[in-house]
């Protein structure tokens, strides 16, 4: 069996406050295209898509008393989103400008790629990572 991939459509993050993650992705560039409330477990939860150019990022949050799911989850979580840049040292110092809590002190240079590549990595609203990566 042959299945055709065109792209990846988009990266779901499972977040405990959506308004707080919703202004954290805005800071970011990132806009919401759509939302919607979902069914879960019989209760109410609410989904955003925040997009970038390209990238598609589907923030959602479960019902209050589910909330707990998503903090103990010990399956399917995502270790990192990177994004690719053109100037790291530039993105860099403008996130560090804006109070983002980055975890990395500088870019760092790891032997990817033909040339390179560097990355630094900030932490999101429920701890998610972002790794911000640019091919040398």
């Amino acid at each position: 069996m042959e299945i055709k991939i065109n792209k990846l459509q988009h990266i779901g993050v499972p977040v405990t406050n959506l308004q707080v993650s919703l202004a954290f992705y805005r800071e970011l560039g990132f806009e919401q295209v759509t939302g919607s409330p979902f069914n879960h477990h019989g209760k109410t939860g609410n989904m955003a898509m925040m997009k970038h150019d390209q990238i598609i990022m589907e923030l959602y949050q479960l019902p209050g008393d589910d909330l707990e799911e998503i903090r103990t989850r010990k399956d399917g979580h995502v270790d990192h989103v990177a994004l690719d840049v053109s100037d790291i040292d530039g993105t860099f110092s403008e996130l560090k400008k804006a109070s983002f809590q980055i975890i990395e002190e500088q870019p760092v240079f790891l032997p990817f790629w033909e040339k390179g590549c560097k990355y630094f990595n900030i932490l999101g609203p429920d701890g998610e990572r972002l790794e911000f990566n640019q091919i040398l």
